[in-house]
């Protein structure tokens, strides 16, 4: 149903619930007072007062849309007033008439009073007292219903405007997360090349093998550009084409092992977030020593939060390759995707631990509905590990 249909209805329903609870209200008053009166004659006069009142509204809705006082004062006032004045003579108008009118519709009436005026001669003698007695108070009922449409016009207004500057907001996001990603996909690229001028000197044929898996793993890379969340199981699937990468460079130095719970993989995470991570602990823990080094990726849920891990057995950086390390592109950029994303609800910490070093990201557990409606939803308790 469209919205103004829908609104006259809703104007015309609380008019018959008004009529309705006001007839039993006097009724019951007329009963207590002694003087009881019939119940169509109230109902007659309660129906004339909240329909006509009902019926007047609607102008003076469409006035209020097109006419509105706090945009154009010096006219939309006195035109309101006039406005104003003119409904709540024709609302007395119509007040009077169901006076005079039910007589002729109550045989209880008729009985008590047989010799009833004129109905026009009755009518032009109540009018002027009616609207001597009436007028103040159907002037306050008309100001009520002109405030009450400037109050709806101004909830639509400021609704609207929430509706679009959080539009505005999501799309500054999304922009910002884009670019935050395109940033971090150069910065890889540069790395991995690199990696690979070096072996050109040492083993050609490994240089033009990781040259093949550099290939494979931007087409990933590329398909990930327009989605800034992907699943876990995804995100894995990429980090082991850079592991491979990294191992043709530094041979059996370099081992990598995997320790991700399976209900964990189907978690959305943004995209390339263990990339920079794991790049850091080859760089800082396994790199600079002459004998073999391990990285440890993990991932498990705490509560409602998916927390990933990556852990080097090595010495970790120092002091200053750490503070250099934390303004880096890498883990600045995975700070600040962190940040948009997930506000205060995600962790990010360093730890310098006896056996190596860890990096630390956290943030809510959200899955992909099953069905194709490609719904994101926050798991609930249930999914969490006891």
């Amino acid at each position: 149903m469209p919205r103004r249909s829908r609104a006259v209805l809703f104007i015309l329903l609380g008019a018959l619930l008004a009529a309705a609870f006001s007839t039993t209200l006097a009724t019951i008053a007329t009963r207590l007072a002694g003087n009881p009166q019939p119940v169509e004659a109230l109902g007659v006069l309660n129906l004339a007062f909240w329909f006509g009142w009902a019926f007047l509204s609607l102008p003076f809705v469409v006035l209020a849309q097109r006419l509105r006082i706090d945009r154009h004062p010096r006219v939309a006032v006195p035109v309101h007033l006039g406005v104003l004045v003119v409904a709540s003579t024709l609302h007395i108008a119509l007040l009077t008439t169901a006076q005079a009118s039910v007589w002729w519709i109550s045989p209880e009436l008729q009985a008590l009073n047989p010799d009833m005026p004129v109905w026009t001669e009755q009518w032009t003698r109540t009018f002027p007292v009616q609207l001597a007695t009436l007028l103040d108070w159907e002037l306050f009922a008309g100001v009520a219903v002109v405030a009450v449409a400037h109050a709806f016009f101004y909830y639509a207004e400021s609704r609207e405007r929430g509706l679009r500057q959080a539009n505005l907001e999501t799309r500054l996001m999304e922009a910002q997360l884009q670019t935050l990603q395109r940033q971090l996909h150069p910065h890889f690229l540069f790395n991995t090349l690199n990696a690979i001028s070096t072996l050109m000197h040492r083993d050609v044929q490994a240089a033009e093998r990781t040259l093949v898996q550099l290939s494979g793993l931007l087409r990933v890379t590329l398909d990930s550009i327009a989605r800034p969340q992907i699943k876990l199981s995804e995100e894995l699937g990429f980090l082991d084409k850079f592991v491979q990468i990294e191992q043709t460079r530094l041979g059996d130095r370099l081992s990598v092992t995997f320790d991700v719970d399976d209900d964990t993989l189907d978690a959305l995470v943004p995209a390339l977030i263990l990339q920079p991570l794991v790049e850091n602990a080859i760089k800082y823990g396994v790199a600079p020593r002459g004998d073999a080094g391990t990285v440890s990726v993990s991932g498990h849920l705490e509560g409602d939060m998916l927390v990933l891990s990556v852990t080097d057995d090595g010495p970790g950086p120092s002091e200053m390759a750490l503070a250099a390390l934390s303004t880096g592109i890498g883990l600045s950029n995975t700070r600040a995707r962190l940040s948009h994303q997930f506000g205060a609800r995600h962790r990010f910490e360093f730890k310098r631990h006896q056996h190596g070093f860890t990096v630390l990201v956290a943030f809510p557990f959200r899955t992909v509905v099953p069905a194709t409606t490609g719904v994101v939803q926050e798991a609930s308790n249930d999914h969490a590990r006891p």
